[in-house]
């Protein structure tokens, strides 16, 4: 089978028929409900989880609950160390974050890629909304990508879909989603790392802003092994 030539859709169906122990990543995005909604109205056996860095924008919590009145689906969330995260607070500040890339780096090291590998520990497959349109360094990804260090397989079915067909299909189906997009964010994170962006700017524009660098990663699709 041709898997590029199906529909996004199709894709996560055939995902979720060939490969056991399937999980899928949420973390409310428009291309994350899209697909929850999708899990849901075919009941995949596809597990859904999200992280909570505990800096999360109240609407996301918001978005989050409506989600899980709507489905009715489990959503496991995983967490940060405690630990970890006083000992960092407690040794570079509570927005540490701001004052260089080695910090932020950091930090999303703790609250985001910590949880995510334990979240991902004895799985197969993992899904996520990564989208070619979200950046430069998205645009060359393929549908499925093994990785060696994981020992599983990424998938991206969302991978070629435009934002507006994201879009259209929210409305259509009345999915929940993140208010935060009505005010100008194009892609949500942390509260402190994620802003609005202005007409023109690339999608991962209010995603560290304040970096230079023009590959804004936290790292969570460079894991290194488990």
């Amino acid at each position: 089978m041709e898997i590029k030539n199906l529909t996004w859709q199709e894709k996560l169906e055939f995902a979720a028929k060939n490969f056991s122990g399937a999980t899928f990543s949420s973390s409310f995005s428009i291309e994350d409900q899209v697909i929850t909604d999708f899990i849901a109205e075919k009941n995949l056996p596809i597990e859904i989880f999200t992280l909570d860095t505990g800096r999360l924008p109240q609407e996301t919590y918001d978005v989050w609950q409506r989600t899980l009145e709507k489905y009715s689906l489990k959503i496991a969330a995983f967490y940060p160390d405690a630990e970890e995260i006083s000992d960092f607070v407690n040794r570079e500040g509570i927005n540490a974050f701001y004052q260089n890339k080695e910090l932020r780096l950091n930090c999303c090291e703790i609250r985001k890629i910590k949880p995510l590998q334990r979240a991902l520990k004895g799985k197969n497959l993992w899904i996520s909304g990564l989208r070619k349109e979200h950046s430069n360094a998205r645009a060359t990804k393929d549908f499925f990508e093994k990785d060696e260090a994981l020992n599983l397989t990424k998938f991206y079915p969302l991978l070629e879909v435009s934002e507006e067909e994201l879009w259209q299909k929210i409305q259509q189906k009345n999915i929940p989603f993140n208010r935060l997009y009505k005010s100008g964010y194009r892609s949500i994170g942390c509260a402190p790392c994620t802003r609005a962006i202005s007409t023109g700017e690339e999608i991962r524009a209010g995603r560290w802003w304040w970096e230079e660098d023009a590959k804004k990663e936290c790292g969570l699709h460079n894991l290194k092994k488990i």
